[in-house]
């Protein structure tokens, strides 16, 4: 795949993955095998609050054509086929949920040395059109973000981001929901030899006033062990651990306390991933 700015989902993703990704405050099990054939089989198995969840996905790669097809507990299938770069830079997309006949989709990405285009079709009569792009370097993106919708003839969606990357610091500016929400986050790498970064994002809401701010941290213990905090205005206070029982097998533990009702019980997660 050429490399490029990325996508528009890229701008501000290194400080939303250290502020959201991982943390899990519900019971979650996975379990991943492998086919003689080359088949990979993820089952997956969530206990949120009293209600238990379950699918089991499977993945097939032949060749530059990558099969993903997931049934989940309420009977839902979904099917992915992804066809990567059959020219270069390009990826093509074809998704479906069954049985919703009015889930069909279709995306092109493409990837340019100084330019990310995604665009999608909904398969229907009267379908929502969506397209994002950036253009930029490995020191400014420019981009946004817009979905159409034929049958209204209204734009659904518009949003627009900077993102600005100075040696091992990015900083970025979003507009969303459609020039309601001012996002601005920031990301730092500190120490790479022990994977430790801060990370801050600040959002502020036009029509509630409604401001919100959340800072974390993440550091590597040692090769197997990384933990996570973060804490908001709110005062929400989060801690991640997460350790490699071995190659195969991760273990991983958060918990949460809201320090404006210390007394209250914390929430606890709890996540177990092993690939025999």
């Amino acid at each position: 795949m050429v490399k490029g700015p990325g996508f528009y989902s890229d701008i501000g993703k290194k400080a939303r993955d250290l502020l959201y990704k991982d943390y899990q405050n519900d019971r979650k099990f996975t379990l991943t095998t492998y086919t003689t054939s080359g088949v990979e089989i993820t089952s997956t198995g969530l206990k949120k609050g009293n209600v238990y969840l379950a699918d089991v996905a499977t993945k097939l790669k032949n060749k530059n054509i990558t099969t993903d097809v997931k049934v989940d507990s309420n009977s839902n299938l979904f099917t992915t086929v992804t066809v990567d770069e059959p020219s270069p830079g390009l990826k093509t997309i074809f998704s479906f949920i069954f049985p919703d006949q009015k889930s069909g989709k279709v995306e092109l990405q493409y990837q340019h040395e100084h330019a990310g285009i995604s665009t999608s079709l909904g398969l229907t009569a009267k379908p929502i059109v969506n397209f994002s792009g950036v253009v930029g370097n490995n020191l400014v993106t420019l981009g946004t973000d817009v979905s159409f919708d034929t049958a209204s003839g209204n734009l659904t969606k518009y949003n627009a981001g900077l993102s600005l990357t100075h040696s091992d610091l990015i900083a970025s500016l979003s507009l969303n929901d459609k020039g309601d929400t001012l996002i601005a986050s920031y990301h730092q790498n500190v120490n790479i030899l022990t994977n430790t970064a801060v990370a801050a994002e600040f959002s502020h809401s036009f029509s509630s006033h409604e401001n919100k701010l959340t800072i974390g941290t993440q550091h590597a213990l040692d090769p197997l062990t990384l933990i996570k905090a973060r804490v908001n205005n709110h005062g929400r206070a989060t801690a991640h651990i997460q350790h490699d029982l071995s190659i195969r097998t991760r273990f991983s533990i958060t918990a949460e306390v809201d320090t404006g009702a210390i007394d209250k019980s914390a929430k606890v997660g709890l996540a177990l991933a092993l690939k025999p």
